[in-house]
């Protein structure tokens, strides 16, 4: 005789966790709600409520729900900001460490901002006004620290045009790092600040003109220098922290 084999308890409660965040994540479940007692719910996916546990366990590590002793769990989906800020703080102790990590951030600056640009041009999405104010603020930037944070609102508010909720919101969390990079290579000499305003023209007019493949070129052009002068202003504090 041969003895069925016992049903697979992480199948149990897995049922729990892509029937609920799907609800979730279609709306659904609305922020604030509450979701069936864990009897109720363990009746509805046929499980035992230890199953159900551990999937709502799953769903509150995803920031999905929140539970609290004695109450029923509450949606809570609008704590993925709270997440992506964790996210940011986690990235700038890694930059503490080791500020050869700035240099894939640039990576990461490349990857979202070349998809934004070229979707832009292609007619995605529409050009905030916060673009151009952007543009007038590094003309008549004072010093490099205005400049490095004028030139930062240009490349989030290009990103926020793209009205991709997620991709502004992952982008917005990294904001203050994205600044600091800036600063450190607006620090190496290598161009001129008419100059920079110049590139940074010349992609909005990519944009605004449709051309794709430009405002793409340009966008990559324009990161990798910036990527190529942070490395410079890495090489060059780690050659001052090196003993004589």
């Amino acid at each position: 005789m041969v003895t069925p084999a016992a049903p697979d308890r992480g199948k149990l409660h897995a049922s729990v966790v892509s029937a609920i965040e799907a609800e979730i994540l279609s709306g659904e479940l609305k922020v604030g709600e509450r979701l069936p007692s864990e009897a109720d719910l363990a009746r509805r996916f046929a499980i035992s409520t230890r199953s159900v546990r551990e999937g709502l366990q799953i769903l509150e590590t995803k920031g999905l729900v929140r539970r609290k002793h004695g109450e029923r769990a509450e949606v809570v989906r609008d704590d993925v900001e709270q997440f992506l800020g964790s996210l940011a703080t986690t990235v700038r102790s890694l930059f503490a460490e080791d500020p050869a990590y700035l240099v894939q951030l640039m990576d990461v600056r490349r990857m979202f901002e070349l998809e934004v640009v070229s979707r832009l041009a292609a007619g995605e999405g529409q050009l905030s006004p916060d673009v151009a104010a952007a543009l007038d603020e590094l003309s008549g930037a004072k010093d490099f620290s205005q400049y490095a944070e004028a030139d930062a609102r240009f490349h989030r508010a290009l990103v926020q045009s793209l009205g991709n909720e997620i991709l502004s919101s992952v982008y917005g969390n990294l904001y203050a790092l994205i600044t600091d990079v800036i600063r450190l290579t607006s620090r190496v000499p290598s161009k001129t600040q008419a100059e920079g305003v110049a590139e940074h023209e010349a992609i909005f007019d990519a944009i605004r003109t449709g051309k794709v493949e430009g405002s793409r070129a340009l966008m990559r052009e324009h990161i990798d220098n910036s990527t190529a002068y942070l490395q410079q202003a890495i090489d060059a504090a780690n050659q001052q922290g090196k003993p004589s």
